[in-house]
């Protein structure tokens, strides 16, 4: 039964039959009615099958996170690093060429509708790569590096600008007027926050920004036999430095991890040139990573599926560790800044 009152962002009124028979509408398919959902939180995301056998990832997007803009933008960085033979996955194509089609979904007793804009991608398998030796983690830069040689032939104008003014400032000004973040330390949360952007932003300046994958942990990247890594899910592209990528594939802190970072390094500069000053960022970037995943949360707060998955998200002793955990990563950006 659909819920009566779908709340805005939230996946209430797409059900698994109404995302089947999207599918089959927009790409003429004939799916033989499997439908396998994948653990992704943000978006909706299944694999179907085609009665010919040919096996398909279907991305329902959340509703109100991304323009169509924002979109498209994500699908020409995925079709500028395939034309750099960079391995990735396209989206397919309608007969008129689309890859973004809009399911519009409604409640009738609420008299309200919602729109899923969705995709379809071929299913590539493969296994998550475990890098443990040097040589891998050259690797990972190398495929970092033709990545960014691709993502600077053009930049984004309507994806997140990852700098601590431009985009965590909003974020914590949307933690802040959501009114979500209530216990007794919430002014201690906002005031490490804004001391700690205030601390950083400086180290931005001058820095080249362009586009960047934005979630470029292991996770999304593939160890396919015979063709070698694949970078998958490029949903959180943003326009940020090169370092973003890099640092997000270290197995700890930099201060921690000095021989992979130079592993990678190696990698990465085979293809293109890494600005030193953005090692300073690895950590500042951590710290903004953090808070972007909260504001990320609480965007979500009102779908049944995250309520259901993190029951504790929110309460007073959810936000004690979430201050504790921003404490001490100030701590650590002012002890490599004072080194």
């Amino acid at each position: 039964m659909m819920p009566q009152n779908p709340q805005p962002g939230s996946f209430d009124l797409l059900s698994p039959q109404l995302a089947l028979e999207a599918v089959e509408a927009v790409y003429g398919l004939a799916l033989d009615g499997s439908l396998t959902p994948y653990p992704s939180y943000v978006n909706r995301v299944y694999g179907v099958v085609a009665d010919d056998g040919r096996q398909y990832i279907a991305k329902f997007y959340r509703p109100d996170r991304w323009s169509d803009e924002a979109l498209h933008e994500e699908h020409m960085f995925l079709t500028d690093c395939s034309e750099a033979d960079v391995p990735v996955v396209l989206p397919v194509p309608d007969d008129d060429g689309e890859t973004i089609h809009t399911l519009v979904t409604e409640a009738e007793a609420a008299q309200q509708e919602t729109s899923f804009r969705f995709t379809l991608f071929p299913k590539r398998s493969g296994r998550l790569f475990d890098a443990d030796r040097e040589e891998d983690y050259e690797r990972l830069g190398s495929l970092i590096g033709r990545m960014h040689v691709a993502a600077r032939r053009r930049d984004s104008m309507h994806r997140i600008v990852c700098t601590p003014g431009e985009s965590t400032r909003s974020f914590v000004d949307e933690l802040e007027d959501s009114g979500l973040v209530v216990f007794d330390g919430d002014d201690d949360y906002f005031d490490c926050v804004d001391r700690v952007i205030d601390l950083i932003e400086p180290l931005f300046e001058g820095i080249r920004l362009q586009r960047v994958h934005g979630d470029s942990h292991r996770g999304n990247i593939l160890d396919r036999a015979n063709e070698g890594l694949m970078l998958i899910d490029f949903d959180d592209m943003m326009m940020g430095p090169a370092v973003h990528d890099l640092w997000l594939l270290l197995p700890g802190r930099v201060s921690d991890s000095h021989a992979e970072l130079s592993a990678m390094r190696t990698g990465y500069e085979q293809f293109e040139t890494l600005d030193p000053r953005e090692l300073r960022l690895v950590e500042p970037l951590r710290f903004m990573r953090m808070i972007y995943y909260t504001a990320w949360c609480a965007r979500q707060i009102h779908d049944a599926r995250f309520r259901a998955t993190f029951g504790d998200w929110g309460s007073g002793a959810f936000w004690t560790q979430e201050l504790e955990d921003l404490l001490d990563q100030e701590r650590v950006i002012r002890e490599e800044l004072d080194a």
